[in-house]
């Protein structure tokens, strides 16, 4: 079996390259309201990261950030009061919106303890069948209409532990049916970026792809990125135990890339809803295996004397459910890379992350998408197309992930910095 070995599947199940080059050293009226807070585990008091906050009979969501914390923007003209919390693995939690306006609210949210005689596994022959079939009811559990989704992007370097490139933006992002062979159209409205060049040490690292890396995760509407009809057969699938979304029963199904199929390939968790069989959530990271192969699969452009090994790199992909139907909700990529330059006795640690939520999304009965001149690129290479950053109410009423604490202190030297220079 040649699977993960055919030239044309492999440069689709490693979507991301990453560049490495030689470099040298008045506010808005206020439309909305806005509220803070964390959430936690009820019993071991835990942060919860990528727990999600919806404002019921809304579009408007945010998650929370690595360290549980969250921002949400609404509308100072809504009429709707109550605010759904979940993550995967715990009871849904409804809370009036007013209990959020005391403050700094601490949210707890408790784990959700599901037997497995409560699901019925052997309604399937296997899991793999339980897979295909996911794959073969899409069309009946997601999104089937062209959909105008706002969302948020970040996208961040570091060199070990250090920030040294940021990058954030709301995008507009033109959703395509996961039934149509069209692709996803993808705007940028705003957007800011820093790097520290001082810290990149001569060797400047790029993500090329900026928010489409996040997006084509979205393995309902690109399934060819990991699993397609014949690419589900190079995998050994078994069921791990059930768990719960949003107080719903989900199947837990473990996926490995077969023992005879030479890496690189993908290893991971897949969880789907028991009553429609929609995919709610998928977690997975690469087997790397041969240095070399990974580092062509992923380093699109390399100085001749710099070598770059890849250490690490993981997915996540959530869908979130309205009305009956499942629709992508957030992508997060993470990337880990060793860079060694010739005649330097010590190696450097880079590290990209790429994360995009969807704060809103309207319905798009037109079709009608950005102009052509007005669209990202799948090859972009969103920092160099932004410009540096702006006051703390440049995103003025528009959710975003709320920044992690390394990341607003590299934000505040940035303002401090230009603040100083303006002076």
């Amino acid at each position: 079996m040649k699977a993960i070995k055919d030239s044309s599947l492999k440069k689709k199940l490693f979507l991301i390259g990453v560049l490495f080059c030689f470099v040298f050293p008045v506010q808005a009226q206020q439309t909305f309201k806005e509220f803070h807070g964390k959430v936690f585990d009820t019993e071991t008091n835990d942060v919860l990261v990528f727990a999600s906050l919806t404002l019921e009979g809304t579009n408007i969501s945010t998650i929370t950030n690595a360290e549980g914390e969250f921002v949400l923007k609404v509308p100072i003209d809504t009429k709707e009061d109550k605010v759904l919390v979940s993550s995967l693995g715990y009871q849904l939690l409804e809370m009036k919106l007013s209990e959020l306006e005391k403050g700094f609210a601490k949210i707890k949210l408790t784990p959700m303890v599901t037997e497995l005689s409560e699901v019925n596994l052997t309604a399937f022959s296997s899991a793999e069948a339980l897979v295909r079939s996911v794959f073969a009811d899409k069309a009946k559990n997601n999104l089937q209409e062209d959909v105008l989704m706002t969302a948020f992007y970040r996208e961040t370097i570091k060199r070990r532990n250090r920030n040294v490139s940021l990058t954030e933006a709301v995008i507009n992002l033109y959703k395509q049916p996961n039934s149509s062979s069209k692709k996803d159209v993808l705007e940028l409205h705003k957007a800011r970026k820093s790097t520290d060049y001082k810290r990149l040490d001569t060797v400047a690292v790029k993500l090329q792809g900026g928010p489409f890396s996040a997006l084509y995760i979205d393995v309902m509407k690109y399934p060819e990125y990991i699993f397609t009809d014949r690419s589900i057969g190079y995998y050994d699938f078994s069921f791990g135990s059930p768990s719960t979304v949003n107080d719903k029963p989900v199947y837990v199904v473990l996926f490995r890339q077969k023992e005879e199929i030479p890496p690189p390939g993908y290893q991971g968790k897949l969880f789907i809803d028991v009553e429609t069989l929609a995919l709610t959530s998928a977690s997975y990271h690469l087997i790397i295996g041969n240095e070399r192969e990974a580092s062509e699969m992923f380093v699109r452009k390399k100085p001749r004397d710099v070598k770059v090994i890849p250490t690490r790199a993981s997915y996540r992909v959530d869908y979130r459910e309205k009305n009956g139907k499942w629709y992508y909700g957030y992508g997060s990529v993470q990337l880990a890379f060793k860079v060694s330059k010739r005649r330097k006795w010590f190696s450097s640690h880079y590290s990209l992350s790429s994360e995009m939520a969807v704060t809103d999304w309207e319905s798009n009965p037109t079709g009608k998408v950005a102009l052509i001149k007005d669209r990202l690129k799948p090859t972009v290479i969103i920092a160099d197309a932004v410009s540096g950053f702006s006051d703390p109410n440049f995103w003025g009423p528009y959710n975003v992930i709320e920044p992690e604490k390394s990341i607003e202190s590299a934000i505040n030297k940035i303002r401090r910095k230009l603040k100083k220079e303006k002076g």
